[in-house]
């Protein structure tokens, strides 16, 4: 008996335990409270916006579980406000839980259900946006072929095998394997790469145009006439970061030299081993598309008499691999090519007119915010529509009542 009350008892309390979790889960104050907090994130993020710029902006306060700050003086930084994805995810569980505690299946609230769905699917589909989204641009001359994306942000070191003339077989290592101390090695490559420093962003200088000089941390390459100074990381838009560091190669007969490796050296530097021509580049990293653009015309219309842009379009020729496609395509301001998954969207010029910018955005999830705003509005005019029936009919109906009592025959 005493075991049975036990079990009995601990069972009641498990369920109690539960309900008054779901009951705080599915509580308005914790909505009213979420969006509040949410209200406070935007408005701080937005004056931030001045010092991050809007990618520094996203990544620390959007894109992120907890906001972080950094301690004055120190490399150590703490949480002081929830993120983006943590904020994102509290409604996302308020909101399935509410439904769960509170509604049940009926058609008079089939509009509140649908709009709520709708509600759901949007901040699924800004999360996944948040973590599958990958931007980037491709810039063409007139008359070039690319086949790849280069990225906004991230960056990677390029071990290029350019021995054949016909094609190029490259390594591409990111920039996280060099801010550590780790050795590099790749099947591919037959030698080691062995990080010695990375800064995110740096400036060089001739050792010429610095007075009293220090020797240049590189033994090879067009590094060794060059000083890396580090500098603070900008977030400014009209500004770049420069990363930049030393890497020494190694081979089986010992170190082939130490290279300064920076995004700031336009051209690869170039060496031979064991009879092969090699290139080392520290560039921005490189997505590569199984078919070819190549711009056939660029067109740049301007107001007349002024110099703002009224229209700006490229004649892109694409060509995939399997030869299936095999055509021009016109990509204007509001005209993208949607394409292998991609989105090109024309997003500038440069090189007086010569050079096209085409921004390219890979977004998997991008039908997601269409279906659900649609889901949103279907949802809130079915239930104006519901709510305006039941008022309608609640009217008619002492009408009608009072019609019939008029035209009953009065008793003898």
């Amino acid at each position: 008996m005493n075991q049975g009350a036990t079990a009995s008892s601990l069972g009641s309390s498990g369920l109690s335990f539960a309900r008054s979790l779901g009951a705080a889960l599915a509580s308005l104050r914790l909505t009213v409270a979420l969006l509040l907090l949410s209200l406070v994130m935007i408005f701080v993020a937005t004056l931030d916006q001045v010092h991050l710029g809007v990618w520094g902006v996203q990544k620390k306060y959007f894109h992120a579980f907890l906001v972080m700050a950094r301690i004055p003086g120190s490399d150590l930084s703490l949480p002081i406000f929830p993120g983006g994805y943590l904020l994102g995810s509290a409604l996302l569980l308020n909101l399935v839980t509410a439904h769960a505690y509170r509604f049940r299946l009926s058609w008079r609230k089939s509009g509140i259900w649908l709009t709520h769905f709708g509600l759901i699917l949007l901040l699924i589909g800004e999360g996944l946006s948040g973590l599958m989204q990958r931007d980037g641009q491709v810039r063409l001359d007139v008359g070039q072929t690319r086949r790849y994306v280069e990225s906004f942000r991230e960056n990677e070191l390029a071990v290029t095998d350019a021995t054949d003339p016909r094609y190029d077989e490259v390594v591409a290592i990111p920039v996280a394997r060099l801010m550590g101390q780790d050795a590099i090695q790749h099947p591919k490559l037959p030698f080691i790469l062995r990080p010695i420093a990375y800064f995110p962003n740096a400036t060089l200088r001739m050792r010429s145009q610095v007075p009293n000089a220090p020797p240049s941390a590189a033994t090879k390459g067009d590094g060794t006439e060059m000083i890396a100074e580090p500098a603070p990381i900008t977030y400014k838009p009209n500004e770049s970061n420069w990363p930049t560091g030393y890497v020494e190669l190694t081979g089986p007969e010992g170190s082939l030299g130490i290279w300064l490796v920076s995004a700031m050296l336009e051209e690869p530097q170039t060496f031979s081993y064991q009879g092969r021509t090699w290139q080392l580049a520290l560039r921005a990293r490189r997505d590569y598309l199984p078919f070819n653009l190549t711009l056939d015309k660029f067109t740049h219309d301007i107001y007349p008499g002024t110099g703002i842009p009224k229209n700006f379009a490229s004649t892109i020729h694409l060509h995939n691999d399997d030869g299936r496609d095999d055509r021009a395509v016109l990509i204007s301001m509001n005209n993208p090519l949607r394409y292998g998954g991609f989105a090109f969207y024309q997003a500038g010029y440069a090189n007086n007119d010569r050079t096209s910018v085409l921004e390219a955005v890979r977004n998997p999830s991008w039908r997601i915010p269409y279906f659900s705003c649609a889901l949103i509005a279907s949802g809130l005019v079915l239930q104006f529509g519901l709510s305006l029936f039941a008022f309608f009919r609640k009217r008619a109906a002492p009408a009608s009542k009072l019609a019939g009592a008029r035209s009953a025959p009065s008793s003898p």
